[in-house]
């Protein structure tokens, strides 16, 4: 039985490993990972798999939340693979199962909807408040338009620019590695 926290992590399949963003996304695994949480992310190629691979380098947990429409197996890195029927029910296990906060790495349009939607379900009080980090400065023009128009749902999410500043926003956990 699961006693670690999930840390859910929003990210593309664009990226081929020795990429920045790969390195990058590679790096918040292992931070995560270090930290003590398990990591659930889509489950495919790209900083999806990067994230946890560096999980995995540390010695910790991965989930992989995949999606029957896309024929593409889980990468390699996933210790265990929730299918989901459609993207919609596949979003929403993402975000129910991230009990232990959210990190939003450069990404697309799906990456767009994920972030978007686990930061209005905060904003909305429809799930409890945690820790809902952007990774670099990709998202910030996103998140400075949203808190120009609306300046009370700033405090629902957060800017950190490397993997070693996570620390400040998820507490090092019981399964944290020594």
């Amino acid at each position: 039985m699961r006693t670690r926290p999930i840390v859910c992590v929003f990210g593309s399949n664009d990226a081929q490993e020795g990429d920045l963003d790969y390195e990058f996304a590679r790096g918040v695994g292992k931070a995560l990972g270090g930290l003590g949480y398990v990591v659930a992310n889509g489950g495919y190629a790209g900083t999806m798999e990067a994230s946890a691979r560096g999980v995995k380098e540390v010695g910790g947990q991965t989930i992989a939340v995949t999606c029957k429409v896309w024929d593409s197996p889980a990468n390699q890195y996933m210790d265990k693979v929730v299918q989901t029927c459609d993207l919609f029910e596949r979003v929403r296990r993402l975000i129910d199962m991230a009990d232990g906060g959210f990190v939003v790495l450069p990404g697309g349009t799906g990456t767009l909807v994920e972030f978007s939607l686990a930061w209005e379900l905060m904003a909305k009080r429809m799930i409890t408040p945690r820790p809902l980090v952007c990774m670099s400065s990709f998202w910030r023009p996103v998140v400075e338009l949203m808190v120009r128009q609306k300046p009370r749902i700033a405090e629902y999410v957060t800017m950190a620019m490397s993997p070693g500043e996570l620390g400040k926003y998820f507490p090092t956990t019981s399964g944290a590695a020594t």
